[in-house]
């Protein structure tokens, strides 16, 4: 599970105001934490086959919203990108 301390971090790096949760990018950076954490799990727990699932779920939904910014917004798609080391 993503801390607080985690979420509020990857928030404040891309979001648009302060109050911001609802962008498109600050859903990905928030999506890109929960990844991370849920990978180093499936790493250790090779058979835990619902978080691979979950896992699997939650790359397709950050897949989507990517797909989405770059439609709308290439340019912050481009710094979204650059941000969260993320690659093409």
């Amino acid at each position: 599970m993503i801390t607080r301390e985690k979420k509020a971090e990857a928030m404040s790096k891309l979001a648009r105001s302060k109050g911001d949760v609802g962008s498109p990018e600050v859903q990905v950076a928030i999506l890109t934490e929960r990844i991370k954490e849920v990978t180093e799990h499936v790493k250790q727990n090779k058979h835990d086959y619902m978080a691979q699932r979950g896992l699997m779920q939650m790359v397709g939904r950050r897949k989507k919203l990517l797909k989405y910014l770059e439609r709308t917004n290439f340019d912050l798609y481009k710094s979204t990108i650059a941000a969260l080391g993320l690659r093409k």
